[in-house]
């Protein structure tokens, strides 16, 4: 029974994570946030009805610890908590490109340290996170970290070595998906829409598309191959974007983001 999470970072990841503890962990847990704005600290108090604490007093006694801060402040942020995580207990990364064994080695040992990725489709409980367990988490830990993670959508759990490509594909793939969204309305609004009509119209057509993949049961492939009759409008576009290498394009981009997360692990 999980009675007492910490959460160390109160901006949008950490509101959103705690949000789903409180209301889908039963029973409802003791979620302590460690913030130190203070404006941002009494909204997250007020909002959420969660104690305020900072990072040493969250940790104390805590079941559980989830790690919510830029990987450059990581190294002070274990030096100042470390020694108050308690043997036994559950500790979760999410800053990207910090590997379990870095966490490990400045806490004590027999604290199970869970690395994930969420990404930001967390906010509306539609996350896919994938989690990798360190070489000394055991089972029940990590078992554990998938069920908090679940909370706010699916948990894919896998080697850490596959973490970076993990950062690439859906770490960062909302930013794509928005990114073409983002051109969508502009192609719409310059071949005459008005702002508001395009974006509704881009906004629901990604929604629909995205709903038909995750429910039909067919491929991407499949599906675009239906809707691209020969010689006609699609097809015109799809001809258009692959002399434009946009597939090459969206892989090479995959692959500097993936490069990227190995550079911060140092790997």
């Amino acid at each position: 029974m999980t009675k007492r999470i910490a959460v160390l970072g109160g901006g949008v990841m950490g509101e959103t994570l705690a949000s789903g503890f409180l209301r889908y962990v039963t029973p409802r847990p003791d979620v302590v946030i460690a913030e130190r704005r203070p404006e941002r600290a009494e909204e997250l108090a007020r909002l959420h009805d969660v104690t305020i604490a900072d990072a040493l007093d969250a940790v104390r006694g805590a079941d559980v610890t989830i790690l919510v801060v830029k990987p450059q402040d990581m190294a002070g942020l274990l030096d100042e908590v470390g020694g108050a995580i308690e043997p036994g207990s559950l500790v979760v990364s999410i800053a990207a490109g910090i590997a379990t064994t870095f966490i490990e080695q400045r806490l004590p040992t027999g604290v199970d340290v869970v690395r994930a990725m969420p990404n930001t489709p967390a906010r509306v409980d539609r996350a896919v996170t994938g989690v990798s367990g360190g070489a000394s988490c055991s089972p029940e830990g990590l078992a554990l970290a998938v069920s908090l993670l679940e909370t706010v959508g699916t948990v894919i759990a896998l080697p850490e070595a596959l973490q970076d490509t993990v950062t690439a594909v859906s770490g960062s793939g909302p930013a794509y998906v928005f990114f073409l969204a983002e051109a969508m309305i502009d192609a719409g609004v310059a071949m005459g829409l008005d702002a508001a009509t395009a974006q509704h119209m881009v906004h629901h057509t990604i929604l629909g598309a995205a709903t038909l993949l995750e429910s039909s049961g067919e491929t991407a492939l499949t599906l675009r191959r239906n809707v691209t009759s020969p010689n006609g409008t699609t097809a015109a576009a799809i001809q258009t974007m692959e002399q434009l290498g946009v597939r090459e394009a969206i892989v090479s981009a995959m692959s500097a983001a993936r490069d990227r997360s190995r550079e911060l692990s140092g790997g």
